[in-house]
């Protein structure tokens, strides 16, 4: 673990965002970790030295276009782009269709920045990736806060804290077998 993960990951422990107990993610499955992301993204101060060190990950690639996914990922894909010095858009679901809207656009030029704070499965990245991919922009690479598994995207990708953190699919969670209560904290609903 890198020194600024180190730094990171105490962030994290110091503003109160690692949470133990059984929770149901945003993803469907369960977990005994939780990380409330948003510790970190309600202070402006906090959010800029993550966004600056994503952006400096990805400054040589010259993305012309930052996106995220709502509602999480609005905060750091705004602060991401302006350090970029490019526009923030974000993706977001109607009818549970994930889609610009908005009058948000992207043409065949645009090389695409996603960012996402947290990302267990990666099934949000990837449906921004499709969103990018079908208006015919090129995805220039996925800039994370904290990576909690494996997650390929087959994109140049880089995550701040690598921070391995087991969760379960439900018919699976030891502390669903022992009827303990669960916790629902996340953003996105399957």
């Amino acid at each position: 673990m890198t020194t600024s993960a180190r730094a990171l990951l105490a962030m994290l422990a110091e503003r109160g965002a690692l949470l133990d107990g059984h929770f149901r993610l945003s993803s469907g499955r369960h977990s005994n970790r939780f990380i409330q992301k948003f510790r970190i993204l309600e202070n402006p101060s906090l959010v800029e030295p993550l966004a600056r060190a994503i952006a400096d990950a990805f400054r040589k690639v010259r993305p012309t276009v930052v996106v995220s996914a709502a509602v999480g990922g609005i905060v750091l894909g705004y602060e991401v782009a302006r350090q970029l010095h490019t526009k923030a858009i974000f993706v977001e679901k109607e009818n549970g269709v994930p889609m610009l809207r908005r009058s948000f656009s992207l043409a065949g030029d645009d090389r695409a920045l996603i960012v996402e704070d947290v990302v267990t499965t990666g099934l949000s990245v990837r449906e921004v990736i499709d969103v990018v991919r079908s208006h015919g922009a090129q995805v220039a690479g996925v800039g994370i806060v904290v990576i909690r598994g494996e997650a390929d995207f087959g994109v140049p990708t880089r995550a701040l804290l690598d921070l391995p953190i087991e969760s379960y699919a439900p018919d699976e969670c030891p502390q669903c077998a022992v009827g303990e209560p669960v916790d629902d904290p996340g953003s996105r609903r399957s």
